[in-house]
């Protein structure tokens, strides 16, 4: 008996499930180049008075041998060298999670041991643990470490930046992580929150002496509506969804806070005498804020408060200056005076012991800490939220005094580029715009002279991957979408994501352009790896490898096409129990290893992976965009209730000729166009509108010239415009 040999669809189907096998295995079997993701660290490392028993302190103040117990509010450790009469004060080591919870892209922060000396110069940097998945593989670990290295000796209370140093306006520049600028941004913003916290406690940084306000007394009382029509009264309301808890309707707490030191707000929240008695007994420098609850079961006074403690579930800030409050600085509140002022379950006064840095001239955030439960470990972390309060003008001698408020990060970054934005915006535009007009685009265009259409095809594609991947480092990722929504479960922060701007427009961009008309104009002519993929495809036809390619067979195509979704839902599944095991399985995306680190960068999985999947690009049409990306599926779901679509005709239910030329082997057996796989090459609108090409155009030219009819034009649902009978004598067109 000779022996069975298997198909050649058969083996392509074999082929593709042990490359897969390969890849899936060599991924999961590498360890984690980044030691510190999702580590474990010791319960008692966030309470413990010890901190440095459960902490490596030694390693970010070098030369101390021995540390006190947490002190102060947020809470930081002192460390010494010597003991008895030689026992010397080096400096002092924060946490980085008592001082911020700034989540880095994750969403979850970025737990960093923080070393400063007693002159303010940072003495190290240590990260304990982190859930940045560009740190988990692609950017070593060590790119951080460089990172958080530029602070060693560097005074806290400079101005810090990420970017080029700008010595006129007195910026000390840090050098990026090429691929992680929102890791970065939060990592600054915990270096200079923590070193600015602890600073201020011991006496590094001066508060900020700040003009004291002169108030309008107008002798009136105003209402509670009044009050908060006017923003001299403001609310603060955490919901429960923000610290971790299901929502149940109600809020997990309702603050109502205003300023009483203002005479006519003072006597309207306490009456005129209560007012009095009130000032009465502050002192020159002291302000009095008023706060109740009128909703929620937490206590903004906290549960485990002492006599001679400090309340720490509240503060006010103002610019960098942090204002607690001990016991001392607390009294009752027992009614408010104003007319129409909700009921309440909890209230105080509060006074600020300002010493001439707090004025209430200028606006100020009052802020609550509240325990926040993370989903993942199901530890308990704490969250600042705040809101601002700024003395209506109406109160104020002159109204509001000029405050320039810096630029926020995310905004210094988007000015700083630009031109690069306005480039790139431009580019997309540019695309949509031409695909908008493709009917009179494929018009000029033949089956056998595509040359209209492809000339921006192909400079789309040139552009994408010159200036989108490899000069912008702008490839989309499945990652990005794994991370948003973990983000959303643990905290979003617009200004991290907006960190970003190239990222951040394209998914604006792709997120409009899916609904309008389906993945195809991203997949198809702006991602960067599918557009490289896509130009070996061709080069390698044009240079004479054309014998050489093959077409998948259909029923073969048909079934592998579903892999890209077992893909994207098997990962989503994953990120559910374990993030870190899913963006380790992300990477059958070789984008990082393409665009981000580069091939020769990456241990040999990945850029064997990367560079396997170009190579066969040589001779199969775009196989990663067909059957292994996880992002193409993503986007082919809600292609499906995509505004417009492509036109098709009657007869196109029996003609097979678009289906023969489709690279995305998207048009089944009845003609049906499956635009979940169509990437938009415009092939098949071209002989859509080929009265050569589309056999039923080509049969009824024939027939009109034939009969002596003039061919007039098409219209643009495919067919000629109807004419009436004429002389077959008449002019053929």
């Amino acid at each position: 008996m000779e022996p069975v040999h298997p198909s050649a669809p058969t083996r392509f189907l074999a082929a593709c499930r042990l490359w897969l096998l390969t890849l899936l295995l060599g991924i999961t079997g590498l360890p984690a180049l980044a030691g510190t993701y999702e580590a474990h660290l010791a319960p008692e490392l966030e309470s413990a008075p010890r901190m440095c028993d459960y902490a490596p302190c030694q390693d970010v103040i070098p030369g101390a041998d021995s540390f006190s117990e947490r002190r102060g509010t947020p809470p930081y450790v002192e460390a010494y060298k010597g003991s008895g009469a030689r026992k010397q004060l080096l400096g002092y080591v924060m946490l980085s999670t008592d001082m911020t919870d700034t989540p880095g892209y994750s969403g979850k922060p970025i737990v960093t041991l923080i070393g400063m000396d007693t002159h303010g110069r940072f003495t190290g940097a240590k990260v304990l643990k982190h859930s940045e998945p560009i740190l988990l593989l692609g950017i070593p670990e060590s790119a951080l470490i460089d990172f958080n290295n530029q602070y060693v000796g560097k005074f806290v209370g400079d101005n810090l930046e990420i970017g080029a140093s700008r010595p006129e306006e007195n910026v000390v520049g840090l050098d990026a992580i090429t691929g992680a600028t929102v890791t970065v941004v939060a990592q600054n913003q915990v270096m200079l929150t923590s070193g600015t916290s602890v600073a201020q406690q011991v006496g590094i940084l001066k508060p900020t002496v700040r003009p004291q306000a002169r108030f309008v007394d107008r002798g009136t009382a105003p209402d509670w509506a009044t009050l908060v029509a006017e923003g001299a009264v403001q609310q603060l309301t955490v919901k429960p969804s923000e610290v971790g808890l299901p929502n149940n309707g109600t809020p997990f707490i309702d603050l109502w806070f205003g300023y009483l030191n203002e005479p006519d707000i003072g006597r309207a929240i306490l009456g005129k005498n209560g007012y009095e008695r009130l000032m009465a007994g502050l002192g020159e420098d002291d302000h009095a804020i008023f706060v109740i609850r009128t909703g929620g079961t937490e206590s903004f006074k906290g549960s485990g408060f002492v006599r001679g403690g400090i309340y720490d579930r509240v503060q006010v800030r103002q610019g960098r200056d942090t204002f607690t409050f001990r016991d001392l600085d607390y009294q009752n509140l027992y009614g408010i005076a104003a007319q129409g002022a909700p009921a309440f379950v909890e209230s105080g006064i509060f006074t600020i012991r300002g010493k001439g840095a707090f004025s209430g001239a200028f606006p100020w955030k009052f802020v609550f800490i509240g325990n926040k439960l993370d989903k993942a470990t199901r530890a308990k972390t704490f969250a600042n939220f705040d809101a601002e309060y700024w003395l209506p003008g109406t109160y104020l001698e002159g109204g509001r005094p000029e405050v320039v408020r810096p630029d926020p990060t995310w905004l210094r970054i988007w000015k700083e580029r630009k031109l690069g934005i306005g480039a790139f915006i431009a580019l997309l535009v540019a695309v949509a715009t031409v695909y908008a007009n493709r009917d009179r685009l494929v018009r000029r265009a033949d089956h056998k002279h595509k040359w209209p259409v492809n000339a921006f095809k192909y400079t789309g594609w040139v552009l994408s991957i010159g200036f989108v991947g490899f000069g912008l480092l702008a490839q989309p990722s499945i990652t990005q979408v794994l991370t948003w929504f973990h983000s959303l479960l643990f905290q979003w922060k617009w200004e991290l994501f907006l960190t970003d701007p190239f990222i951040f427009i394209f998914w604006i961009f792709i997120i409009i352009t899916v609904f309008v008309w389906g993945r195809g104009l991203f997949c198809g002519w702006l991602c960067p790896f599918g557009s490289l993929t896509e130009l070996i495809y061709k080069t390698a036809r044009l240079i004479g490898l054309k014998r050489f390619q093959r077409v998948p067979p259909k029923r073969v195509h048909d079934v592998l096409k579903w892999t890209k979704y077992a893909i994207f839902f098997g990962l989503l599944a994953v990120s559910m129990f374990s993030m870190g095991l899913a963006e380790k399985l992300a990477e059958v995306e070789p984008f990082k290893t393409t665009f981000l680190v580069g091939i020769t960068h990456r241990t040999w999985p990945y850029a064997l992976f990367a560079s396997a999947l170009l190579g066969i690009s040589i001779f199969v049409e775009r196989p990663f965009c067909k059957y292994l990306c996880p992002l193409g599926a993503a986007l082919a779901m809600p292609t499906t209730f995509r505004w417009f679509g492509l036109k098709r005709k009657q007869e196109c239910d029996s003609c097979k000729a678009c289906a023969k030329s489709c690279g995305s082997l998207a048009i089944d057996k009845d003609g049906r166009i499956d635009q979940r796989e169509c990437l938009l090459c415009m092939d098949c609108m071209i002989l859509y509108h080929d009265d050569h090409g589309c056999p039923p155009l080509a049969k009824e030219r024939r027939r009109r010239h034939k009969a002596g009819l003039p061919l007039t034009p098409i219209g643009k649902d495919g067919y000629f415009i109807p004419i009436q009978p004429v002389s077959a004598k008449a002019p053929r067109s």
